[in-house]
């Protein structure tokens, strides 16, 4: 039996090849949009992929969509949580209302969508979780506090999802697009757009079926191993910088080791008493210093 995907902000964008990816790969799929009826009616009549109406802003909205679509194609197995909106202001500018609008669409609207259907991957032991995320959740942007805020704590919480979901069979990740050539971008006055392809290494703007290909891989059963993970694909504009540190982990003589953790030890280094010194293995009779070069973002 094929695997029910659900892609909220699904019939546009982004989204809708999203939508006709997951199809194309054998996913049951039903896609949400939130207030363009005509659109939806075309993508289904193209697409023959369903479409439902809600607001992913609101919580009990959410939850009956929900219950609607696995009462007409099963339960939800994978879930992009792909819907946002951009309310655009310069800080000083913006208004209580354009911050809540993006607060409670892109971020408290991905809690809307999985929180419903988490109990049942749980019991079933197997979800996909997948966010789409954006660079601007990753190197803000201007005039765009709000979206930022919310694209970024979008990567807090598949972080979260991954641990909490992983023995339950359940990975989340995250997408970070760059530029897309979505009707929104190609909206914008060309010489604003020349200006956006000169900062990104590979001269271009990315197409959205390059998006919905990583999402695939991310829903199959390869990817099982691939959790809390965010992939980003924005041509080479923005990379997360590493920082690295040098560790020094001495393991010195123990004398006697129980329940992991030795009772007294001294480094043999740098002479200073160790107490309750972690053994993780088993207890050394030389002393090992070593120097790890450790990669923290």
């Amino acid at each position: 039996m094929p695997r029910v995907a659900l892609v909220t902000g699904g019939s546009r964008g982004i989204g809708a090849a999203i939508s006709v990816a997951l199809k194309d790969a054998g996913y049951t799929v039903a896609a949400t949009y939130a207030g363009n009826d005509e659109a939806a009616a075309k993508f289904t009549e193209s697409t023959g992929i369903k479409t439902y109406k809600w607001n992913v802003a609101d919580y009990d909205d959410s939850k009956a969509g929900l219950e609607k679509v696995e009462a007409d194609l099963g339960p939800i197995d994978v879930v992009v949580a792909n819907a946002g909106i951009p309310r655009d202001a310069p800080f000083h500018k913006m208004t209580p209302q354009q911050w809540h609008e993006v607060i409670d669409t892109n971020l408290t609207g991905v809690f809307n969508t999985v929180h419903p259907v988490w109990p049942g991957m749980r019991e079933r032991k197997f979800g996909r979780i997948i966010v789409i995320s954006s660079i601007n959740g990753q190197k803000g942007q201007f005039a765009q506090v709000n979206y930022a805020a919310t694209k970024a704590g979008d990567l807090g919480i598949i972080k979260s999802l991954a641990q909490e979901g992983a023995r339950a069979g359940i990975t989340a990740n995250a997408i970070c697009p760059g530029y897309i050539a979505t009707d929104m971008v190609m909206a914008v006055p060309e010489k604003v757009r020349e200006s956006i392809i000169a900062q990104i290494p590979t001269g271009r703007l990315g197409e959205p079926e390059e998006i919905a290909r990583c999402v695939v891989f991310l829903a199959s059963d390869d990817a099982a191993f691939i959790n809390g993970s965010t992939i980003t694909a924005n041509g080479g504009q923005f990379f997360r910088k590493m920082r690295t540190r040098r560790v020094r982990i001495c393991f010195s003589v123990t004398r006697r080791c129980y329940l992991y953790r030795s009772r007294r030890a001294t480094c043999r280094c740098t002479g200073s008493n160790r107490s309750g010194m972690r053994c993780n293995t088993r207890c050394m009779r030389t002393a090992l210093c070593r120097t790890f070069i450790l990669l923290s973002g």
